[in-house]
């Protein structure tokens, strides 16, 4: 059995979205949809069936839904079991409720990913009609030039299709922060090979909004309730791709 229908205003600010007279006002002002109509004062919405939006952003209203944000450590496949039985990303956070991982990072690749059982927001994240940036540090072979980092930025060509950086710098010699929002399979490794500097290293450092310097490899943390509402707003409709891993 599902949860009981509840007003409109009691799930958002058990959601955390808001308190529940700023969301009478939020109702009020029109920036609050259920399942794709404008909301009434009062309305009753079942968390299991319903879809909330608010300002066009999927809400997850679900008492049971998690997230994880968790430093992998290299080595670690981005799977939920591997036949070749080295360790996976879904050991590293609890048991249950059963996780699955929001995208991927090559085994080599370390840094941010995203574990949850929101599945509305994991197909927002990983849809090509959605967009998000994901940064990295990458420690290349040699030293970039001036001339390489500006081919990363106005786009090389692969073997499936033509890539560009969002933003590039040089942070060391050798160590190249690169944003991309599309997700193609080991993406910035084959962008850096294309300029002639192959990646070393390959550290996630941000995913949208999320970011966290304090984590070791190997350890994760829930994201806040802040933080949720900070990815649902960034899922959202763009031209640009995100999705696999970029790695």
């Amino acid at each position: 059995m599902g949860s009981a229908p509840e007003r409109i205003q009691k799930v958002l600010a058990r959601a955390g979205v808001a308190s529940r007279r700023a969301v009478e006002e939020m109702v009020a002002e029109g920036r609050i949809t259920v399942n794709g109509q404008p909301a009434r004062l009062g309305q009753r919405v079942d968390p299991d069936h319903d879809s909330v939006a608010v300002d066009g952003a999927l809400v997850g209203l679900r008492a049971d839904l998690v997230y994880y944000l968790l430093n992998k450590p290299p080595g670690a496949v981005t799977t939920a079991s591997d036949p070749q039985g080295r360790p996976t990303v879904v050991q590293m956070v609890p048991e249950e409720p059963r996780v699955f991982p929001v995208g991927r990072l090559d085994a080599d690749s370390e840094g941010l990913l995203l574990l949850t059982n929101d599945g509305e927001l994991t197909h927002r994240l990983t849809h090509p009609s959605f967009g998000v940036d994901k940064e990295y540090l990458a420690h290349v072979e040699g030293r970039p030039s001036r001339g390489a980092l500006r081919r990363l930025r106005e786009g090389v060509e692969l073997d499936d299709g033509a890539a560009r950086a969002m933003a590039v710098s040089l942070l060391e010699p050798s160590v190249v922060r690169i944003v991309v929002h599309e997700g193609r399979n080991r993406l910035v490794r084959r962008m850096c090979e294309a300029v002639g500097h192959p990646v070393l290293r390959l550290v996630r450092t941000r995913i949208g909004p999320l970011a966290d310097r304090s984590l070791a490899p190997g350890e994760w943390r829930e994201l806040s309730q802040t933080e949720v509402r900070a990815l649902e707003r960034t899922g959202t409709a763009t031209d640009s791709e995100f999705g696999g891993d970029g790695t």
